[in-house]
């Protein structure tokens, strides 16, 4: 790995030379002992909690012990992977990526539609391929706290600094990480995930902002023209469809507070309740569509943010949820229909209206894309 790197030590990933000292800092961390032990053994924490915690503690440690890389920690994140998908999952699935080369390096652009998962299962595909997996963009407003930004890290995420305010503050902020992304796949060799816009698309509709590719060639404006920027970093867009989103309700009240006038404050802790919702949650089928390697000259951020969607909406694997809301009914069965209907029966008729309408407009979409390509 290029010592250039250091660079960028304020956002990039642990190197495996920094595991050791960061995992003794987590098990130090009376605030992550406390939250694992009120997770793991809730009645015995609330009764003998400086036990619980020596004993999550012991256990911590004796796990820790057999990591010394960032591949033995996502080796232990793997196997929680696996247990979560057993849980939570009826059917897991990939496509197109056969067509990667497992020696080359990626900027997958993806729809976004939960916090963890979408990376989480593009690193699943990818890890067993015997494929590097991915780093991956994190905005720092999921960081609120040290231990947080710390296991992230060891699972090779970077810090999207979204806090930054201050126009120059923002302008710094966003030229140093195009300078780390661009680093990454060109001097590193390895491949880096992106949403393809800030925030999930709550709404159904998968759209790449142009603001995303703008700050993408910040690093290079001055070196080559914007329509080398896709073959440079190798962008390949990917499609993720879950048959069920375990916040569709939650996103639906919310999307319905400000679609009748009122205003929307998220709570303090909300991304974090969010986050283990969409990792418990019940998520049906889930499928996970690698796109082709962009090789169309895009002369602008919006011809690219186009063609992106274009393929995102294409491949998009429609589930039957996905058919039900849009009223394709054709070979869906009557109970199966009832069934999706019935997952919105405590939602008001607008949050319902909302919450079939975010299920209808992948179908929607797809439409339009087949025919635009036509």
């Amino acid at each position: 790995m290029s010592t250039d790197q250091d660079l960028y030590s304020d956002i990039r990933p642990f190197k495996d030379t920094e595991v050791a000292a960061v995992l003794n800092g987590l098990l130090h961390n009376d605030e992550l002992v406390g939250a694992i032990s009120h997770y793991k053994l809730p009645k015995l924490y609330r009764w003998l909690p400086r036990l619980t915690k020596t004993v999550v503690r012991i256990s911590m440690a004796r796990q820790f012990g057999d990591i010394d890389t960032v591949r033995d920690f996502q080796t232990i994140v793997a196997g929680f992977m696996e247990k979560m998908i057993s849980r939570t999952t009826d059917k897991i699935s990939c496509s197109g990526i056969e067509n990667l080369d497992p020696d080359s390096a990626y900027l997958f652009i993806s729809n976004h539609r939960d916090i963890a998962m979408d990376p989480a299962f593009v690193n699943w595909m990818l890890y067993h391929k015997q494929m590097q997996t991915v780093r991956i963009a994190i905005g720092d407003n999921l960081l609120s706290k040290d231990y947080v930004s710390d296991l992230m890290r060891l699972n090779k995420s970077f810090i999207v600094k979204r806090s930054a305010t201050a126009p120059r503050e923002m302008l710094k902020a966003f030229n140093h990480l195009s300078a780390y992304i661009d680093h990454s796949i060109v001097s590193d060799e390895a491949s880096i995930w992106i949403a393809q816009r800030e925030g999930r698309a709550k709404n159904g509709d998968d759209k790449t902002d142009a603001a995303l590719l703008k700050m993408l060639y910040m690093a290079g404006r001055k070196r080559y023209d914007f329509s080398q920027l896709s073959e440079r970093l190798n962008i390949v867009p990917v499609s993720i469809s879950y048959e069920f989103d375990p916040c569709d309700r939650k996103k639906a009240r919310e999307l319905a507070i400000v679609a009748t006038g009122g205003s929307y404050q998220k709570s303090e802790f909300e991304d974090i309740e969010s986050i283990t919702q969409g990792i418990i949650g019940n998520k049906g089928n889930v499928h996970v569509h690698f796109g082709d390697i962009i090789s169309t000259v895009a002369e602008t951020p919006a011809d690219l943010a186009a063609y992106i969607d274009s393929q995102i909406h294409s491949s998009y694997k429609l589930h039957d949820s996905n058919l039900i809301a849009a009223g394709q009914l054709a070979g869906i069965s009557a109970e199966k229909q009832q069934q999706f209907k019935a997952r919105f029966d405590d939602l008001s008729d607008v949050e319902r209206e909302i919450a079939i309408a975010m299920y209808a407009k992948p179908y929607s979409n797809q439409q339009i894309a087949r025919r635009e390509n036509v």
